[in-house]
């Protein structure tokens, strides 16, 4: 593993719906007022209009993000509730830097599947055996499966990859493919050119850390998120300036449904929660079977 070469803890950024608490905290001045100088590390997120590069899939360790906590870029990152249990789980057994879940995190996205104005299918069993754009292993995979469960077999649920969440818009708009699940800015972004939502649901968020970053350190952080919390839920028009420069000027301001942000302050994981989720993601054949609370989850913020 090649280790970072900032002595500052370094924090990933990807996309304003995993890290508007994030985006809020750092821009406002809250980790400093924790007393922390920290070093925030960009990656490229599938809600980018900019996003350039074609995710790989053999393995969700060489995407971006996880790429770079691989080789010590950085040392706290969060994603959806599934991806981080999927990471926290299996990069022991592939050798890779280990990280652990250490917090459920501070933003619950909502999640859409759309379909063209023009479309056909009117409800969600109507998708029976009908691809769903996905980034698979991640968010808008996960819960399309939440979303979809309730209404097909699994063996009748399916997914594609057609890139970015553009592309995916793109790709329903076009006739290329039956529907597609995004998030915020994009569900708006699909509202604005006519789509039609079937679905929709909220994804939580974890965070991930390594086990060289100590206690104290996330306490103060996690802290910070939620002073940031705090200020969004009681206006959240200051910051949607985060989610507008992501579609490259496909939305104004006021054309952003930011009800369906939601934020909450990160707070421990739990047991119960650990043996739910998990049960869960291996029932899906996402993640593999063996892991305990004990190995995968460290509430060290809160000891």
């Amino acid at each position: 593993m090649t280790q970072a070469t900032s002595t500052k803890p370094q924090v990933a950024i990807m996309n304003a719906v995993h890290d508007l608490p994030v985006l809020v905290a750092r821009d406002k001045g809250f980790f400093r007022d924790e007393g922390l100088d920290l070093e925030f590390v960009t990656t490229p997120g599938m809600a980018q209009v900019t996003t350039s590069h074609f995710v790989k899939f053999d393995s969700v360790f060489d995407r971006p993000l996880d790429s770079v906590y691989n080789e010590g870029g950085i040392d706290q990152y969060r994603m959806c509730e599934w991806g981080i249990m999927k990471r926290a789980v299996e990069a022991r057994s592939q050798g890779l830097r280990e990280r652990k879940i250490v917090a459920l995190g501070a933003s619950m996205s909502m999640f859409a599947i759309v379909v063209s104005r023009d479309s056909k299918i009117y409800e969600p069993e109507m998708l029976k055996d009908r691809p769903i754009a996905v980034t698979p292993n991640n968010g808008s995979e996960f819960t399309t499966l939440k979303m979809m469960e309730g209404f097909l077999e699994p063996e009748h649920v399916k997914r594609t990859n057609v890139g970015s969440m553009l592309k995916r818009l793109e790709a329903v708009r076009d006739g290329k493919i039956a529907a597609a699940s995004v998030m915020e800015p994009w569900i708006s972004v699909a509202q604005k050119w006519g789509m039609r939502i079937l679905i929709e649901s909220h994804s939580t968020r974890s965070e991930a850390a390594g086990d060289d970053l100590d206690g104290k350190t996330l306490a103060k952080m996690f802290r910070a998120q939620a002073r940031a919390v705090e200020l969004i839920d009681k206006d959240p028009s200051p910051f949607v300036h985060y989610f507008i420069r992501e579609t490259g000027g496909l939305l104004e301001p006021p054309e952003l449904h930011a009800w369906r942000l939601l934020h909450a302050a990160p707070q421990p994981y739990t047991r119960e929660r650990f043996d739910d989720t998990y049960k869960w993601t291996v029932k899906w054949s996402m993640t593999v079977p063996g892991a305990t609370y004990e190995n995968t989850v460290d509430n060290r913020a809160w000891q």
